[in-house]
């Protein structure tokens, strides 16, 4: 068998991705012994009159984890508690899914801050990322018994 060729590109042909996720499911559900069943959450703010999205929450539950991927509101609707609100509904969806643990990251100027306050932990940093700010990774434990 010849080796491999090495391409480096900053567009991948349709398909790489799926390659790269197949392989990496495929060995991670013989390493851990069941399969990949990520499966999506969402938590949406919407326009009362439009139904338009305007923000909200976007993650995905796996096993016994939540992982918040995206959380955003408009500047309008920040301050009233509907943040938190938005973060307390996906974790009552995770606990109902079976999961134990949140995790998920914000930069610097973002929201560290604001997680804290929801009882996250901050579990690491990546200072200088992106310039002078950090990119800071956060979890919280969704089940006390645990």
């Amino acid at each position: 068998m010849n080796a491999p060729r090495l391409e480096l590109t900053d567009t991948p042909p349709p398909g790489a991705q799926e390659v790269l996720v197949a392989g990496l499911v495929a060995e991670s559900g013989a390493a851990l012994g069941e399969p990949f069943a990520a499966r999506p959450l969402a938590v949406l703010l919407r326009d009362p009159e439009t139904d338009a999205v305007q923000g909200g929450l976007l993650g995905r539950t796996d096993k016994g984890w939540l992982f918040v991927q995206f959380l955003f509101l408009p500047q309008a609707c920040r301050g009233a508690g509907l943040g938190a609100e938005v973060l307390r509904r996906a974790e009552a969806e995770a606990r109902e899914r079976g999961c134990h643990h949140v995790w998920l990251d914000t930069f610097s100027f973002q929201a560290p801050g604001f997680y804290e306050k929801q009882g996250y932990h901050c579990f690491g940093s990546l200072p200088g990322y992106p310039a002078e700010h950090s990119r800071h990774f956060y979890f919280k434990k969704l089940l006390t018994e645990l």
